[in-house]
């Protein structure tokens, strides 16, 4: 019983962790920059948007972007019918 509840305690420790580094690196500035569309969308399936209200402009999506200012700010150059989601599918 003890060595179920350690497996368990150090199993859900390290998820924790792991779920939290992407804010960290946001909060401190350490966003990534995509080389394309193809490489974000393996990340963020429905790209990245910069603000929750923003609407897409190109069409139907199958996907929901993931909203982050800093992050669309990083990959901007990707958002090529400027209407503030990059990559989105």
């Amino acid at each position: 019983m003890k060595k179920i509840s350690m497996v368990l305690l150090s199993l859900s420790l390290v998820l924790g962790f792991s779920f939290s580094t992407l804010d960290v690196a946001e909060a401190k500035g350490e966003v990534k920059k995509f080389s394309n569309c193809k490489a974000m969308n393996k990340v963020y399936k429905g790209g990245v948007a910069k603000t929750k209200s923003t609407k897409n402009k190109g069409g139907k999506t199958k996907f929901k972007p993931f909203v982050s200012k800093a992050l669309y700010n990083a990959n901007k150059t990707k958002d090529r019918d400027k209407d503030y989601i990059a990559c989105e599918r």
